[in-house]
């Protein structure tokens, strides 16, 4: 459950394959996880890192075992206090698993008390992509991070839109995935593979198609 947040609070402004992924794996490592990722297909187990055990680290050893990127470059706070005030947020919500997390899907109300409670942390990212995000990676299906790689995506095909725009093309592609492929399709994995095919153009890279290429 941790690392869902250190992901998610790392992801925002930051190249997720230089940056994100060797601060969760370092974190991870020097915690004792062996295994900070498994597949989504295996049943939840035992919470290797619970929130209740990041939650009492203070900002200097949080920081210590990170990084000192800070959520914006203009006033921001640092990313590591960032990580701590979600654990306290989520531990005081009586929330300190991932399967306690999972479970909130099924409870609106609390889902929706701790949702609100998570916004007001410096560094959300516009249009809530932060949360967003961290909800997906806890199992959240429905809920997507169209970050700047999906626009860049998007972009390259001639559709220039800001991220509710993005969330709103998603939700619209995913009736039509599922007619065409003949299966549930979730608009986390529309989101996905618009992320990787994204990250593939490279930065400033790639054409815009034209009419007729789509």
């Amino acid at each position: 459950m941790s690392l869902c947040i250190v992901d998610a609070v790392w992801s925002i402004g930051a190249d997720y394959d230089s940056v994100v992924v060797p601060v969760v794996r370092t974190l991870a490592g020097k915690l004792g996880v062996g295994q900070p990722t498994v597949p989504a297909t295996e049943p939840i187990g035992a919470d290797p890192l619970p929130v209740t055990r990041i939650a009492e680290i203070s900002v200097d050893e949080m920081t210590a075992l990170t990084n000192r990127q800070r959520t914006s470059t203009r006033n921001g706070i640092l990313k590591s206090d960032a990580v701590l005030r979600h654990a306290r947020m989520f531990a005081e919500h009586h929330v300190g698993t991932m399967a306690e997390a999972v479970a909130l899907f099924a409870d609106a109300a609390r889902f929706d008390t701790l949702d609100a409670a998570l916004r007001p942390i410096p560094g959300e990212g516009g249009d809530g992509i932060r949360r967003g995000y961290l909800w997906m990676l806890i199992g959240q299906d429905d809920l997507i991070k169209p970050d700047r790689m999906v626009l860049r995506w998007l972009d390259h095909v001639g559709v220039s839109v800001d991220p509710k725009g993005a969330r709103n093309i998603i939700t619209q592609l995913i009736p039509v995935l599922a007619a065409r492929l003949g299966r549930d399709v979730t608009a986390w994995e529309v989101d996905h593979a618009m992320w990787k095919a994204g990250r593939a153009l490279g930065r400033g890279r790639g054409r815009r198609f034209a009419k007729g290429d789509i």
